[in-house]
């Protein structure tokens, strides 16, 4: 019998599992964050940054902050912040920004933005305690907004009713859009993701820009894969999001998120550890501990991976523990079979070699096969 307490852990908490990236900025971070707790990364950058110093936008709001100085900045993202004023020096107009600003009511949304600001020598004169730009739209508001420029420097991220509210309330609002986002110009990465979820070949997929997640669904739509894809995303598939923005446009079309108390990356990866072992089948069979997960099994604590066709054999079996499933239900289950029952027979001898414990699985003469669940868990299946 196994034993819980000495079950070798040489393996990452992601081991097994396969996750998808969408993000275009930091990809690299966070890719080398899941593999190093063992998780299988699929990247497509579901957008592209426009470099800001080919950002026509980007100029032209940068002069009409130096031709009309508004009253007051709002700096949402550190590196959105210090992205202008480096654009802004290669323009040759740093130096007259930093002087209109320098005379400006500057709000800052969290610690990281105030560190830029202070790094290009400016004072900010209020930031929230809560990181949430919420609380400064409340201070604003408070203030009174009526005849009053504000500058919000935007960082490709949606800022719900933000905009609208300063405007309602009398405000004459001028975006600065730092890093705009467009539609990659390779779209083949995109659809090799989503077709990866569709089919379930992702365990987990993680959004780190409500713009990206936007753009997911878009493509979807385009390609007429929408409403398979939010089945996957709903049942399936973990849709991970950095925080409640970013999960907006999920959100809209009725997908749950799972998202980290810290919007961060290494809060958002932390999750998915925690996460998708719990969403794993651990099984009793044959005297072993057996956890079946994304595309490898851990038998007793050792990783054990098996080919997608092994893979879609052990789920078919795992659906009704210790039950016997007829050959063409598991031929029905092996992705582009056939009709030859002989396919199953392969399948099932290389996933008894992946697992390297063929007594796992028992063939059921002239009926099927069955995992060997242990007699003590078999009351607990048997109406499984």
């Amino acid at each position: 019998m196994y034993d819980e307490q000495q079950r070798p852990e040489q393996h990452g908490p992601l081991a097994g599992f396969t996750v998808g990236v969408t993000a275009a900025r930091r990809a690299d971070e966070l890719g080398a964050l899941l593999q190093r707790r063992g998780a299988a990364v699929l990247h497509a950058p579901a957008l592209r940054i426009v470099q800001l110093a080919d950002d026509s936008e980007l100029l032209a709001a940068t002069k009409q902050v130096i031709d009309d100085v508004p009253d007051v900045v709002v700096a949402t993202t550190a590196i959105g912040f210090r992205g202008w004023i480096e654009a802004a020096d290669g323009w040759g107009l740093g130096e007259d920004l930093l002087e209109r600003l320098r005379g400006v009511e500057v709000l800052a949304r969290g610690p990281k933005v105030k560190g830029a600001i202070r790094a290009a020598g400016l004072t900010e004169n209020w930031s929230p305690s809560s990181e949430s730009m919420a609380e400064v739209l409340d201070r604003l508001l408070e203030e009174g907004v009526e005849g009053r420029r504000i500058a919000v420097q935007l960082h490709g991220e949606p800022l719900p009713g933000f905009v609208e509210a300063l405007r309602a309330g009398g405000a004459d609002v001028l975006g600065v859009p730092v890093y705009r986002w467009m539609p990659p110009e390779d779209i083949g990465p995109v659809d090799r993701l989503l077709d990866a979820t569709v089919s379930r070949g992702l365990d987990a997929l993680t959004f780190t820009s409500a713009p990206a997640a936007a753009s997911l669904l878009s493509r979807a739509e385009e390609r007429g894969l929408l409403p398979e894809l939010l089945a996957a995303l709903n049942h399936d598939v973990l849709p991970a999001c950095v925080g409640p923005v970013t999960a907006l446009p999920l959100q809209a079309r009725g997908v749950d998120t799972v998202q980290p108390e810290r919007f961060r990356l290494g809060p958002l990866v932390q999750l998915l550890c925690q996460e998708l072992p719990a969403r794993a089948r651990i099984l009793p069979i044959a005297g072993h501990r057996v956890e079946i997960r994304g595309h490898a099994v851990l038998v007793d604590g050792a990783l054990r991976p098996v080919p997608p066709a092994g893979m879609s054999l052990l789920r078919a079996l795992s659906r009704r523990p210790g039950w016997v499933v007829a050959r063409a239900e598991l031929l029905r289950a092996l992705p582009g079979a056939g009709r030859d029952e002989h396919a199953v027979e392969t399948a099932m001898a290389r996933l008894r070699t992946s697992l390297g414990a063929p007594k796992l699985i028992q063939t059921v003469v002239k009926r099927g096969y069955r995992l060997a669940l242990d007699p003590a868990a078999d009351a607990k299946y048997a109406d499984t």
